[in-house]
């Protein structure tokens, strides 16, 4: 294949990547169909190999430094956020973050296994004996514990509820943060601290219970508990995606792995963020509040249901036909593929094009 028939048989790929790619610059309320967004993809894969083979066979600088500034242009709008919008957050929030979640389930799950597991053990061997929970407890959390959930929230003196809130909102967040960064041990570090941290709470929980608590306690957690320890699961599903990715990055190099699965477990963990702010606006106005205990159960129970539709259900009903964002707050557009590996530059051509270049 020459020179020429090379550059006839690709300009006119190369001029629809372009009228493409002009149009998604041209502004975030300026949106390509999801099928505008696969071609774009598919095309800029193909650039994407054009380009390596101009430079192998040195067929021009002009030529070679067009389409370097089509891939640098498309690796910009295919692979890199834009600035933020309202509309955009309200895009992940609504639709991509659960679908991210659903994408990768595997990992929550099993971080919801080791999250919930072992707490519900320790918490039934220490309701019935709760002398035991020294042994996981310290003496003075006990006392604080006590301390807090002897009286219900309508009794305690003024400023308790706010030292029992700055307390589980400092302690929560500190496990997601540590259940997200050290997923960098292969995954081992946040598997450490979900069952660490599980058996203390159920430890804490069953303590409680065993000395008569147990009301007072729920009434003070089911409304932000919701929220609150699903975005610790959540924050352990993204750091085991980083741990996975470290111990099988499959046929990718270590750093490609870590770059493609890092952005799904950075996605996540702004999700889980997300959940915190919420759960922390719960803990500091609702759960500390004089409403009654019948009324707090019966918001709580709302509160879980909504959380697991929300995550179960929420952004399903994208159509393939309808409209998605290139990028935008959070990368990728949400009917691509929820989180899987991203498109790469590659040699995966239309059999015509294997036949020309070869």
């Amino acid at each position: 294949m020459t020179r020429d028939q090379f550059i006839n048989g690709r300009r006119g790929d190369w001029r629809r990547f372009e009228m493409l790619l002009v149009k998604a610059e041209e502004g975030r309320t300026r949106k390509l169909s999801a099928e505008q967004i696969r071609e774009l993809s598919a095309l800029y894969r193909a650039l994407c190999f054009d380009l390596s083979l101009i430079q192998s066979r040195d067929w021009g600088t002009s030529m070679g430094r067009y389409l370097n500034g089509l891939v640098a242009r498309g690796h910009n709008c295919v692979y890199r956020s834009q600035p933020g919008s309202l509309e955009a957050v309200m895009t992940f929030v609504v639709a991509e973050f659960p679908a991210l979640l659903r994408a990768n389930g595997r990992y929550f799950l099993v971080a919801l296994a080791l999250f919930v597991l072992p707490g519900l053990i320790s918490g039934s061997i220490v309701a019935v004996d709760p002398s035991l929970a020294g042994r996981i407890v310290p003496g003075n959390y006990q006392q604080m514990f006590e301390q807090m959930y002897s009286q219900s929230v309508s009794e305690r003196e003024s400023g308790a509820e706010a030292v029992m809130a700055g307390f589980y909102v400092r302690n929560n967040v500190g496990i997601a943060f540590r259940c997200f960064a050290l997923g960098a041990f292969a995954g081992v570090g946040t598997m450490i601290v979900l069952v660490y941290n599980s058996i203390f709470l159920g430890t804490v929980t069953g303590f409680l219970a065993g000395r008569g608590y147990s009301a007072n306690f729920f009434e003070f957690v089911i409304g932000h508990g919701s929220f609150e320890l699903t975005a610790i699961v959540v924050s352990g599903q993204a750091g085991l995606v980083i741990g996975h990715a470290i111990v099988h990055p499959g046929q990718r190099s270590l750093r490609d792995a870590l770059k493609q699965r890092g952005l799904v477990a950075v996605k996540l963990a702004i999700g889980a963020g997300l959940m915190l702010c919420v759960a922390a606006v719960i803990e500091a106005f609702w759960s500390p509040s004089s409403a009654s205990f019948g009324l707090k159960m019966v918001v709580g129970v709302i509160l879980w249901i909504a959380v697991v539709l929300y995550l179960t259900l929420a952004g399903r009903k994208a159509k393939p036909g309808g409209s998605a964002r290139v990028s935008g707050w959070t990368g990728k557009q949400v009917e691509d593929d929820h989180g899987e590996t991203p498109v790469q530059p590659g040699p995966e051509l239309e059999p015509s094009q294997r036949e020309g270049a070869a």
